[in-house]
């Protein structure tokens, strides 16, 4: 199986050779639709049959206002949901989403490739969706994206900050690591709501990752299980939740079983990404920041 295949330039020098052998892919996927009352009416049934008061509190301020009481550590992943593609995001705080620059930017299909601009979609394109699988229990919107000069195909600067419209407080959230730089043999694993030509339906996975092969200033290289949806996910020290890095390329071929030379965007090399989201959501006008750049920081 072949997903949307982006162009050469700006790929990291250091991928191994043998990635060659297969597509290069970013994990972008084609986001399904579920009818508004069919997910309102599948996701009551559900919480009614919880037996607690946090059930019957949720259902009383109905289904698509978040039951924060409900929430656990693993709804820190979430789904980031445009018209026509869906990718995968990680709250790193109650009002900050990371994702995939790949992820944020207009694209163009020409036969079987997709080509990246560097032109970021608007805000108000974005959604971002609360649950396990793809009958969300909540979405907020989104009001300010931001991110590096680079990365828009992938590898180096591939992330991207959302700032939302509201705080989702009570809602956990996953930690940034930026002090710390990833380290050779360190075991990583990957989460993300991708789907795979084998896979059953549209739900929050655990991808098999394993110990970092080689870095570069900015992008870890491992051999991991990845399919179209995942991009945009967060890479995590194994056991934990702490973020070292986010989803960006994969060898993938159609099973989500399958282990392939895989290459994320570092975090910590992108430090004032973070800042200017977190001063943005604090009230600051995005114009009056300073300008990225594709620089580590």
């Amino acid at each position: 199986m072949r997903a949307s295949v982006p162009p050469a330039p700006r790929r990291p020098s250091s991928i191994p050779a043998a990635m060659t052998a297969f597509a290069l892919a970013t994990g972008c996927a084609s986001a399904p639709r579920v009818p508004v009352r069919a997910a309102a009416e599948a996701t009551k049934a559900t919480l009614s049959r919880a037996p607690d008061a946090r059930a019957e509190l949720a259902i009383a301020h109905g289904v698509f206002n978040p039951p924060i009481a409900l929430a656990g550590q693993d709804d820190a992943v979430v789904r980031v949901v445009t018209d026509d593609a869906s990718c995968t995001g990680t709250l790193v705080a109650d009002d900050l989403v990371l994702t995939a620059h790949h992820c944020v930017v207009e694209r163009t299909q020409q036969g079987s490739r997709t080509y990246f601009s560097t032109k970021l979609l608007p805000a108000r394109n974005f959604q971002v969706e609360l649950g396990g699988d793809y009958l969300a229990w909540g979405s907020v919107r989104v009001k300010a994206i931001v991110a590096p000069t680079c990365g828009e195909s992938g590898g180096e600067g591939d992330l991207a900050v959302m700032v939302l419209e509201r705080k989702l407080v009570g809602v956990p959230t996953m930690q940034l690591r930026l002090a710390e730089p990833p380290k050779i043999g360190e075991p990583l694993d990957a989460i993300g709501f991708g789907r795979c030509a084998t896979s059953q339906g549209i739900k929050r996975n655990l991808r098999n990752g394993g110990p970092i092969r080689a870095t570069t200033g900015e992008t870890i290289e491992i051999v991991a299980s990845v399919c179209p949806g995942d991009s945009g996910g967060p890479l995590i020290a194994r056991g934990s939740n702490q973020v070292v890095g986010v989803v960006s390329l994969s060898a993938m071929d159609g099973d989500e079983h399958t282990k392939a030379p895989s290459v994320m965007a570092r975090i910590d090399a992108f430090r004032q990404v973070f800042s200017h989201a977190r001063m943005i959501a604090d009230g600051t006008p995005q114009n009056e920041l300073p300008p990225l750049s594709c620089s580590a920081f």
